[in-house]
């Protein structure tokens, strides 16, 4: 076992662990550690614990010293540089006619690294934008190309609950969502209605998703013929929460459209009825899948 702590770079990035060493930092505490990057600054997101070798990325680097007022004053600093880092890349960029979008900028703790962030559709050649941004800084450049997702996380904003998007606020890093889960979840295949801020299938459609895997495990699908108490008949629809699926019954008299436990059901014949969708709209649909 190993005594680690967990710190973050970012509110909502992923936490990395190193070791406490001499000291014993508490959560929400600013500390200095050596990164790949080199000295960065950081928030003790997790306090000591032992974990296994496993779960670790060797070799484990100790915290290099408690953050002191003037680090944090360094952080303020280098927070006004980005900003005006930002102005001046941008200048750049429509002065060399890229087709790119400026999403985000930042400077590494000590000053000898600039990451700018950036979206495009497609490839960019941005070797000459690195030079001049390179003679006016005088430091080391480093253009970055991020998904659309990434920039929606970077930015942040409001999503159509009314309430911060979970990329901007918690999550860690993005789960893989696909239609099947909005057409397993009986929403709308509606762009507008299941993508977010970014464009992309919203991320909240994996939080309930395991309830629905083992609900369909049981349920029957639409248009199944099936056998209930009160006779045969085929499925119209189900409601997945409720464990209930409305059949509609062939009597002799008259067909009766009926709610049946989903446990009282008995499947003669599963059918699957086809999403009345045209090659265009699927194919937008999928689009939404994309990163």
């Amino acid at each position: 076992m190993v005594k680690v702590v967990g710190v973050k770079f970012k509110d909502t990035g992923k936490a990395y662990f190193f070791a406490p060493g001499k000291f014993e930092p508490k959560v929400g505490e600013a500390v200095i550690v050596e990164t790949a990057r080199g000295l960065e600054y950081g928030t003790v997101s997790m306090c000591a614990k032992e974990v296994t070798e496993e779960e670790i990325v060797a070799p484990l680097k100790e915290i290099v010293r408690i953050a002191t007022p003037q680090d944090k004053a360094q952080v303020e600093k280098n927070k006004k540089k980005e900003k005006e880092a930002f102005l001046i890349c941008e200048e750049k960029i429509a002065a060399h006619k890229l087709e790119m979008k400026l999403v985000d900028v930042e400077y590494t703790f000590d000053g000898n690294k600039i990451l700018f962030y950036f979206t495009a559709e497609g490839r960019v050649d941005f070797r000459e934008l690195v030079k001049d941004l390179a003679a006016v800084f005088r430091t080391r450049i480093e253009l970055r190309q991020i998904g659309i997702r990434d920039e929606a996380k970077m930015l942040g904003g409001i999503g159509i609950c009314g309430r911060s998007l979970c990329c901007s606020t918690y999550l860690d890093g993005f789960h893989p969502v696909s239609i099947k889960m909005a057409k397993e979840q009986g929403l709308s295949l509606n762009p507008t209605k299941i993508s977010g801020n970014c464009g992309r299938l919203m991320c909240c459609l994996k939080y309930e998703q395991n309830c629905y895997d083992e609900f369909y495990k049981i349920a029957p699908s639409v248009g199944a013929v099936v056998s209930t108490p009160k006779g045969k008949g085929v499925v119209q629809s189900i409601t997945m929460l409720k464990g209930i699926a409305k059949v509609k019954l062939d009597n002799e008299l008259e067909s009766q459209l009926v709610e049946v436990n989903f446990s009282d059901i008995k499947v003669i014949k599963n059918n699957h009825k086809n999403e009345d969708k045209s090659e265009a709209d699927m194919k937008a649909l999928k689009k939404l899948e994309e990163n």
